[in-house]
């Protein structure tokens, strides 16, 4: 049987293509991996996607849906053809998220001491001091090296331009970063001839740079940190990655009973050895069930007494407790303003244009426009509760009218982007699908950004919903040295 090369048939129609660029025109530096790819062939690219989904399998390489009870743990499915960033795009990205999270963690300082930015009238003050993520008990409380966000994941687009764009800020728990890595595995051990004489930057440092930042964070006056990773336990939907960041980093993995607060103040963790004080908690968990003293009463996840810890300077919490009212999707759009008051610079990165609903005119807008537009809860995450306006049905719209005339400040409206698209192996053809990506910053001393980043895929024909727990997948990222 002849070989049947993997790109031949492939069309990105006018969509801006991650492999092969602009219509008519071929992207820097990847023709050398087009080749490749064509060399391989379609036969054998199936057979190796094959292998590579068993051993998602056999590793346990699993995330949890919660809402279907038919397959609570599944793997993420996996594309085994690369979306590939240029150096020079890469550049942009990458200078573009740091000075996204340095804006984040001024305004986070800001908004819990002297509140400047809301006097100021650049952000509304109610925005901010009324929004459920807002943590009082942060007020006044001074963080080592000013760091609120130690990881950060910034969802970037690219529209038909080829324009990088801002879709939203993960501020909280961004979760995916291990697929990054464990993808650039699964890719080293199934294609080293697509790899080879390619310059390709490594990802498998991030547990290093992860390690380093939390350390630079950690109380004064402690020469060696001792590090945790606090986890709700298996049953919480990326316990795979809590498994994965712990081990990366060489540090325990906790749960809360397995922590206590003591009359000094300090943190511990229980061992067999005796009490271990504890100076730095990568919690994976929510504010709200991270002490049952000060938030959620009810809370069997948290520490009891772990707030008190933190307020007397004895702990760092990564990232900060509060952290969420910066990724709200109405924050979100006041993101371009709160670069310009604290950098004094325009941003690098723009956001996607975004009408805020709780405002007249832009409620008036998205309601007239509806059916154009794509529509967000600005307090969810997952692409849970989003409507993307062309796609749904008449019914669907009228219920999401009534939803945002009940609580128009629960929801934000945008354009749909026609998202870039990148080829991926799809029932024996090769096909173009939306992508997103997620790069992930993380910040002690300064801020570093993973070379790359989680790409993910709507693996559905036209759909723009990228989220795992939507039904989407992921690609290994490649930047090229």
């Amino acid at each position: 049987m002849s070989r049947r090369a993997v790109l031949t048939n492939y069309d990105h129609q006018s969509f801006f293509c991650e492999l092969t660029g602009r219509v008519g025109e071929n992207q820097p530096g990847t023709v050398e991996i087009c080749r490749l790819l064509d060399k391989i062939g379609l036969q054998s690219l199936e057979r190796r996607a094959r292998n590579a989904e068993r051993e998602l399998y056999n590793l346990g390489i699993t995330f949890t849906v919660y809402s279907d009870a038919e397959a609570i743990d599944r793997i993420l499915p996996f594309d085994v053809i690369p979306r590939v960033i240029t150096a020079a795009d890469w550049a942009v990205i990458d200078r573009g998220v740091r000075q996204r999270v340095k804006a984040l963690n001024l305004f986070l300082a800001d908004i819990y001491h002297d509140q400047k930015i809301l006097k100021d009238g650049v952000v509304p003050a109610e925005l901010v001091l009324t929004n459920a993520n807002y943590q009082k008990v942060m007020q006044g409380l001074d963080l080592p090296q000013g760091t609120y966000v130690h990881i950060c994941g910034i969802d970037v687009v690219r529209d038909e331009a080829g324009a990088f764009k801002v879709l939203e800020d993960n501020a909280r728990c961004p979760s995916g970063v291990s697929y990054v890595v464990e993808n650039r595995h699964l890719m080293l051990r199934t294609f080293p001839d697509l790899m080879d004489n390619i310059g390709i930057r490594r990802v498998s440092d991030y547990g290093l740079h992860l390690q380093n930042a939390l350390a630079e964070v950690a109380p004064a006056n402690i020469d060696n940190p001792q590090v945790v990773l606090l986890s709700p336990g298996f049953y919480n939907s990326a316990y795979f990655e809590h498994v994965f960041l712990a081990r990366e980093m060489g540090v325990p993995l906790v749960e809360g009973q397995d922590l206590f607060v003591d009359d000094d103040d300090c943190l511990y963790m229980r061992t067999v050895a005796g009490p271990i004080r504890v100076d730095v908690v990568y919690r994976r968990i929510n504010d709200d069930f991270l002490d049952p003293k000060a938030f959620r009463k009810d809370s069997a996840l948290g520490v009891p007494g772990l707030m008190r810890a933190y307020a007397k300077g004895r702990v760092t919490l990564a990232n900060a407790v509060g952290t969420g009212v910066a990724d709200d999707k109405a924050v979100y759009a006041y993101m371009p303003r709160i670069i310009r008051y604290y950098l004094d610079e325009e941003a690098i990165l723009d956001n996607v244009e975004t009408h805020i609903c709780a405002e007249p005119e832009a409620l008036k807008y998205t309601l007239d426009h509806l059916s154009e537009l794509v529509v967000k809860p600005v307090g969810e995450a997952g692409g849970y509760g989003v409507v993307v306006g062309p796609q749904a049905s008449a019914a669907e719209l009228d219920a999401l009218r009534a939803q945002v005339k009940a609580d128009p400040a629960n929801y934000i409206s945008q354009p749909v982007i026609s998202l870039s698209v990148s080829p991926t192996l799809l029932n024996g053809e090769v096909v173009p699908r939306h992508v997103d990506l997620r790069p992930f910053a993380v910040t002690g001393k300064d801020t570093w950004v993973l070379p790359g980043g989680l790409t993910r895929v709507a693996l559905k024909k036209g759909s723009l919903v990228v989220n795992s727990s939507q039904g989407g997948g992921s690609k290994d990222t490649w930047v090229l040295e």
